[in-house]
């Protein structure tokens, strides 16, 4: 479609900056209203498209000639002169990146290392980590949510998972999160400093192999068929860290800041506590931790909800967004936050193919979380105006990064 025979009143380009994501799920609706696919700048020297309506996020989600892999698109983003902005140190070879055959065989190996098993005997420790945390507070006054609680609590469970020594916690947590802030000065450094601590700990599992999952990934590198490189390794653990700890500190700050909004849901979902996993499946729908997806590339010319992306094209989906706009069962308003909603239907881990191997893992961390933290802080309330926090500026990831409370604990 040539650009003139769109609405005039249709954004040219949506520009995906600070400003647009800290008043994200109001900028996205405006646009839904709009249309649900729009031109947009992702960061400067990088255009695209993004799609914001819910039929068609699952269509390009799934969509055969939408890669993630950009090579077969190159040479057209070369020539329409899109910068390629990947990190000088990449997250190695690893399944984010990937397309079929190579993603189904790193998916099947991860898999094997990462099993429902696995995930579902954290739970007695993810609840004593929790309670851990709120005991180590003092019995009321007021802190910061994200670094008291949020923050080092998906950081120990993905670093106890790996098998990551407790003198490297802190550094591990501060790397995680600012590897998936590209704006950040620090997240270069912080990638390549995660990446070589990766490396560090796979020779050290192979060397001595303890029950955690780097020692399971390193063992099936070595024992299965099509097995996963060295570099593809060290790529899938460290996709783990930071895809499993950032997403799963702004599900849990993304949920609390609703539950501030809204006193009712906080008030119900404390009086009713069974409601708690249906309630993590509403917060993933209303305020989606994972803002946008990866980029995908266009490896030929081909039309999107009536748009023409050419060969080369980067187009990332509005994860957020879709959620916003999905069809949901049961009466009542779709838009408005509703802790007893039934089943929430969201693309907050995605769809198709690439839809996310830690989802299990993340439900599991914030159900428990959500659940200790409104068990024993008996009064919560924000310590700041709502709309004065300071939002993550850049990248797909949404969320606060800092939550003032003034809190009781018993």
């Amino acid at each position: 479609m040539d650009p003139q025979d769109q609405p005039s009143d249709r954004p040219a380009t949506v520009v995906i900056d600070a400003a647009f994501k800290a008043d994200a799920p109001a900028r996205y609706a405006r646009l839904r209203e709009l249309g649900p696919i729009h031109p947009a700048e992702f960061q400067p020297g990088l255009e695209g498209w993004v799609v914001v309506g819910y039929d068609l996020a699952r269509e390009a989600l799934t969509h055969p000639a939408l890669l993630k892999d950009a090579t077969p698109a190159a040479d057209a983003l070369d020539a329409a002169g899109f910068v390629l902005h990947r990190p000088s140190v990449g997250l190695g070879a690893q399944m984010m990146e990937a397309d079929p055959p190579e993603h189904t065989r790193l998916r099947r190996l991860a898999s094997a290392a990462f099993t429902p098993r696995r995930t579902a005997e954290l739970a007695p420790r993810i609840e004593r980590l929790a309670h851990g945390l709120i005991d180590a507070m003092p019995p009321a006054g007021e802190l910061d949510l994200v670094e008291a609680f949020n923050a080092p609590l998906p950081a120990t469970v993905i670093a106890e998972l790996l098998g990551v020594p407790p003198e490297h916690h802190r550094d591990f947590r501060h790397w995680s999160a600012q590897s998936l802030r590209p704006a950040s000065p620090e997240h270069r450094p912080a990638l390549a400093s995660l990446h070589g601590l990766l490396a560090e700990l796979v020779a050290d599992k192979r060397r001595r192999p303890q029950d955690d999952l780097l020692s399971a990934l390193v063992s099936v590198r070595d024992r299965e068929a099509g097995r996963l490189s060295e570099e593809e390794l060290v790529g899938t653990a460290l996709m783990l860290v930071v895809a499993g700890h950032e997403s799963t500190v702004n599900l849990l700050g993304n949920a609390e800041l609703a539950l501030l909004r809204h006193p009712d849901q906080l008030r119900l979902l404390r009086e009713r506590p069974e409601l708690v996993p249906d309630a993590v499946e509403e917060f993933l729908r209303h305020d989606a931790p994972v803002e946008r997806s990866t980029n995908r590339y266009a490896a030929e010319d081909l039309e999107l909800g009536g748009v023409a992306i050419p060969r080369g094209g980067v187009l990332s989906v509005a994860l957020g967004s879709a959620g916003q706009d999905a069809p949901q069962a049961g009466p009542g308003d779709p838009a408005a936050l509703d802790v007893s909603r039934p089943g929430a239907r969201h693309l907050a881990f995605g769809h198709g193919v690439h839809y996310c191997l830690g989802a299990p893992l993340a439900r599991l961390e914030a159900a428990v979380a959500l659940r200790v933290l409104l068990s024993r802080v008996t009064e919560l309330e924000p310590a700041v105006p709502l709309d004065s926090l300071d939002w993550i500026g850049s990248g797909i990831i949404r969320g606060v990064l800092s939550l003032p409370v003034r809190y009781r604990a018993g």
